[in-house]
């Protein structure tokens, strides 16, 4: 994130800089379906893979091994990336736990699943009990509620690009 991103994020508020990964099943683009999963540490809260960005990486780096750490496979293929870095602010039960975080401001990629690829949520430290491909009708089903007005805006893009 360049530091003009870094200041200009809403009302000087400190965000996490985070990558975000939208993932496709193998079946794209016969058949678009997205991974989401839901958290261990939060009750019901579906979401897309995501995680914080070390300092010296690139936010293609995170997504690699971000995916590797919550789902168990780096094998994947970037088919876009969301122009602009985008935030969120976290509720404040979640705001305490991520102190001094107020939310996040993410890079969004989406992703296709390699053929073969096994996903395997029981990884490390596990992130995820369990997870489901759903066509992207139905992803604001599940998808946690501070996290929708951003998973709209990215997925209204790529739908507008043709991607999904």
């Amino acid at each position: 994130m360049t530091d003009k991103e870094m200041k200009d994020t809403k009302n000087k508020k400190n965000y996490r800089p985070n990558v975000a990964a939208i993932v496709l099943s193998a079946k794209y683009p016969e058949k678009c379906e997205i991974f989401i999963a839901s958290r261990t540490d939060v009750e019901n809260a579906w979401q897309f893979p995501q995680g914080g960005i070390d300092d010296g990486e690139k936010p293609n780096e995170a997504l690699f091994r971000e995916l590797e750490e919550e789902i168990g496979t780096r094998d994947v293929e970037i088919i876009a990336e969301y122009p602009k870095w985008v935030s969120y602010d976290f509720p404040p039960v979640i705001a305490k736990k991520m102190h001094p975080y107020d939310g996040q401001i993410q890079k969004y990629y989406l992703v296709k699943l390699k053929k073969g690829a096994k996903i395997d949520i029981n990884t490390h430290i596990p992130e995820f009990s369990e997870y489901k491909f759903v066509p992207t009708e139905n992803i604001y089903d599940y998808i946690t509620f501070f996290k929708r007005t951003v998973y709209k805006q990215v997925l209204k893009y790529f739908k507008k690009e043709g991607f999904i």
